[in-house]
């Protein structure tokens, strides 16, 4: 990765209560955004909850650099999916790791975010802690949240994040969605758009596939990130 952009420190639980609503609402001049890619997160710029899905119940408030851990369920079998997740790091505001932009159909050809967008990439470190093979997305498993506003990953985000796949299986690391062994550890990447001068200020991970099924919204964590330095 570039040195340039946005690295987020980790600040803890405590930072949440501090942050100053930056955006009430969501840019209204996206142009092919797939719909729900910016949908409301819970309000209220005191609530130490802003960020989470309304109604969704909150694991844990860990900071970046803090494993927490996914319980994944399923209703046709008895089985669980168990993974330890780390959120290492969130940049904004530059270019995307050429490396993995070599694993493009065309190289050499840097893609552009939405007009007023900019990209930012999460980065996690993802290990089976379960008892079998597994495996766990985060293409549609995962926010950055700007106060109050939950920006999810567009269908060409997530095509740029397999590109990241594509490099760290070149590298004997496979990507998590393709299935880890118990004891196993990869990263993970998501590619997230946001609006240029905006600075990210959680992250929410569900502790699932899905951000919500038909069972309602699942549960999940809302990772604190600090204070920013934007390139």
């Amino acid at each position: 990765m570039s040195s340039r952009g946005s690295t987020f420190a980790a600040l803890g639980t405590a930072s949440a209560l501090l942050m100053v609503t930056a955006c009430a609402t969501a840019t209204s001049s996206d142009t092919g955004s797939s719909p729900g890619s910016a949908v409301p997160a819970a309000a209220t710029t005191t609530d130490p909850d802003v960020g989470a899905p309304p109604g969704a119940e909150i694991l844990g408030r860990p900071a970046v650099g803090e494993p927490f851990k996914l319980t994944i369920d399923y209703s046709n079998t008895s089985g669980l999916d168990e993974f330890e997740v780390t959120v290492d790091e969130v940049r904004c505001g530059e270019p995307l790791d050429p490396k993995a932009l070599a694993h493009a159909s065309t190289p050499g050809t840097e893609p552009q975010p939405e007009e007023g967008k900019q990209y930012c990439v999460v980065s996690m470190e993802v290990q089976n802690v379960g008892k079998s093979e597994a495996d766990w997305s985060a293409d549609e498993a995962i926010t950055l949240n700007v106060d109050d506003i939950a920006y999810s990953p567009t269908q060409s985000d997530n095509e740029l994040a397999a590109l990241y796949a594509q490099y760290w299986s070149d590298q004997g690391k496979t990507d998590p969605s393709f299935g880890i062994n118990p004891g196993s550890k990869s990263p993970e990447h998501a590619v997230i758009q946001i609006p240029v001068g905006e600075e990210p200020t959680t992250v929410w991970v569900a502790s699932g596939n899905l951000l919500e099924t038909i069972d309602g919204v699942e549960p999940g964590y809302l990772v604190q990130l600090g204070n920013t330095t934007q390139s």
